[in-house]
């Protein structure tokens, strides 16, 4: 009798070769692939048919895949160049929902009904940081809108937010980050018959929503604020130069020591809608160049590219200090006692403090631009990112500095160090890119 012994030994290993090729296949066809689930936050269910797009963050973004989400919310998308960073977007009922991710990644993506009447929007904090060139001053109003809305749902609509500027501010950029996300640069309409007063179209997801308008005033020395929010605020917060004065007939402001003489800082508590106490602001000088937690443009300072949520308008370097200035915002800088604020606004250091700096580094350098020679032109990129790196490091310096007087917390200081140390890097190699 023939033994079929051998047979039964190669038919074994043929079967766990072929089980070794599959499993080698489907692990490359995993590794080339981004799968993820959409869940409806508002009506607690999976997101069944939104549309599921791949972005890909290169050279501004590309779409490489687009599908929809099946009956329990989940999809698949083929990458394409898996070397390069993407971008999950989730569109759902008009909103779209972002998310970064690589190849190989299973993500998940919340989203929420949108609504054009939302109740529990509130005003979180508002933070007017100023500085002076020449006959102009340099205003960077950064705003913080919290949505706390129940069920969970995306305020959506041509006019979700609005703001009230001076009457002759000359508006630079105006910048939008959702809950949790990058910044980016968008853009305010006038509205009718009213200087200063403009509106945004930006929808309001549940979590916290930033807004910064930057803009510039005619400046002889003195300018007096009247400021006014659409929302109550908990909290409001002038931001100044040592160098420059600030003075108000209300009572609401509190000055809050800052701890070393880089700048000064009044605050107000608790303001309702409307129009809010007036200040003045006189004198000359100019707040530090710092740079706070980066995350956004392919462009210096910064390495990873914006995600626009919306139409986005001017150039990518604008959207770079859209990142720059929404992140510095804090989720939560406030409270009813003044040493809580004081440690809130001025002990996040690098996070906060320098937040404006980068946008008027941008546009100092947009506007030399123009004069420079095209070598200058050349070589400005590598001194740029150069110079900024070595702001870097001395911040991180000054942060040991502040950790070892107290005057920030521990949580605040584990942030701010990841937040400089990866931006150091990310300079550095910039440097050494373009040397």
């Amino acid at each position: 009798m023939i033994s079929i012994w051998p047979n039964k030994f190669l038919m074994r290993n043929i079967i766990l070769i072929v089980g070794l090729i599959a499993g080698c296949a489907m692990t490359t066809m995993a590794a080339d692939t981004i799968t993820g689930v959409v869940r409806n936050q508002t009506r607690g269910q999976f997101a069944a048919g939104d549309d599921a797009i791949l972005l890909r963050l290169d050279q501004g973004m590309q779409e490489e895949a687009r599908t929809q989400a099946d009956s329990q919310g989940a999809f698949s998308l083929a990458v394409r160049y898996p070397d390069k960073m993407h971008l999950v977007r989730v569109v759902h009922q008009g909103v779209n929902y972002d998310q970064r991710a690589s190849a190989g990644d299973v993500v998940s993506i919340d989203v929420f009904d949108a609504d054009a009447n939302v109740q529990g929007i509130t005003g979180s904090i508002e933070i007017i940081r100023t500085g002076t060139n020449g006959n102009l001053l340099h205003v960077s109003d950064m705003i913080e809108i919290k949505n706390d809305s129940r069920p969970p749902l995306t305020l959506a609509g041509e006019r979700t937010f609005e703001v009230y500027l001076p009457a002759d501010a000359k508006i630079d950029s105006v910048l939008a980050a959702a809950s949790g996300r990058i910044g980016v640069i968008i853009s305010a309409t006038p509205a009718l018959r009213e200087p200063g007063h403009y509106t945004v179209n930006f929808p309001l997801r549940p979590g916290a929503t930033k807004f910064a308008f930057n803009y510039d005033l005619p400046y002889s020395g003195r300018v007096t604020f009247h400021p006014r929010s659409q929302y109550p605020l908990q909290q409001l917060a002038v931001m100044i130069p040592p160098t420059m004065s600030f003075a108000s007939h209300s009572t609401a402001f509190e000055a809050l020591p800052a701890g070393n003489n880089r700048y000064q800082v009044q605050a107000a508590n608790h303001l309702q809608a409307g129009q809010g106490p007036e200040f003045e602001i006189s004198g000359v000088g100019t707040l530090p160049a710092m740079q706070p937690q980066v995350q956004s443009s392919p462009r210096p300072p910064t390495t990873d590219p914006p995600v626009p949520s919306i139409s986005v308008t001017g150039n990518s370097r604008a959207q770079t200090q859209g990142a720059t200035i929404i992140e510095a915002l804090p989720a939560s800088a406030l409270s009813t006692s003044s040493s809580q604020v004081q440690r809130r606004i001025l002990g996040v250091g690098a996070v906060l403090v320098f937040a404006v700096c980068g946008f008027l580094l941008w546009r100092r350098e947009r506007r030399s631009a123009s004069a420079m020679t095209p070598e200058r032109k050349a070589d400005g990129p590598r001194q740029v990112s150069a110079s900024l790196a070595d702001v870097l490091k001395e911040e991180l310096v000054q942060l040991e500095v502040d950790r070892s007087r107290g005057t920030i917390s521990g949580e605040e200081y584990d942030s701010a160090k990841q937040a400089l140390e990866g931006t150091v890097k990310r300079a550095l190699a910039r440097v050494g890119a373009k040397a």
